[in-house]
């Protein structure tokens, strides 16, 4: 699928099908989550009356990814902590700050990736980063601890906000990057040998 200069719009019909004015070519729920990794922008509107309908349909695209694929990202207790928000005070605040957090993670996350090639040169992998889980998981708790005194700071009924733990101000002991780095040669070692 060709990619266009500027927003795309798609154009929903009646019998369900998504046609994309860009490339005057119909798509399917699956291009459209491709064309949002590929980062593409683009908006989606009812044929006959011309509403934006662009939080249904991907929200359609999530719940498909969600139950096709079996690696759900949405933790259940997640989803339920959202959906007690409907109708809530906090509805208001919830959608920027989700934004915000995700935003954050995304910039964490190439920050990570400019950081491992920096250390290690471009190789597999500092591309995909699947293997340094614990700097993830780690960023991981200091995302879930900065939501969670978000949402106390706006909880009537909620304790005070408790101090972040002192290991997630502190930087990095120049051991554990030794430690990582060794483990990283380690694992691309093995996996230079499954090439071989």
């Amino acid at each position: 699928m060709a990619k266009t200069d500027g927003e795309v719009v798609i154009k929903k019909y009646a019998n369900r099908r998504l046609y994309n004015t860009g490339t005057s070519t119909y798509v399917t729920l699956e291009d459209l989550a491709q064309m949002v990794k590929r980062g593409e922008d683009f908006t989606v509107q009812d044929a006959k009356s011309g509403e934006d309908i662009t939080h249904s349909v991907l929200t359609q695209i999530i719940f498909e990814q969600e139950s096709k694929t079996g690696n759900t990202l949405l933790p259940i207790s997640f989803l339920r902590q959202l959906i007690s928000y409907y109708g809530d005070q906090m509805q208001m605040v919830v959608p920027t700050f989700l934004e915000h957090s995700m935003k954050t993670f995304a910039d964490q996350q190439t920050q990570m990736r400019e950081q491992m090639t920096r250390a290690f040169g471009e190789t597999p992998l500092t591309k995909n980063l699947q293997a340094p889980m614990q700097l993830m998981e780690e960023q991981v708790r200091r995302n879930t601890e900065m939501f969670r005194q978000a949402m106390q700071m706006f909880s009537p009924f909620g304790a005070t906000p408790q101090p972040a733990p002192e290991a997630t101000k502190k930087s990095a002991d120049p051991r554990d990057i030794d430690d990582l780095k060794e483990q990283l040669r380690t694992l691309q070692n093995r996996l230079d040998s499954f090439g071989s």
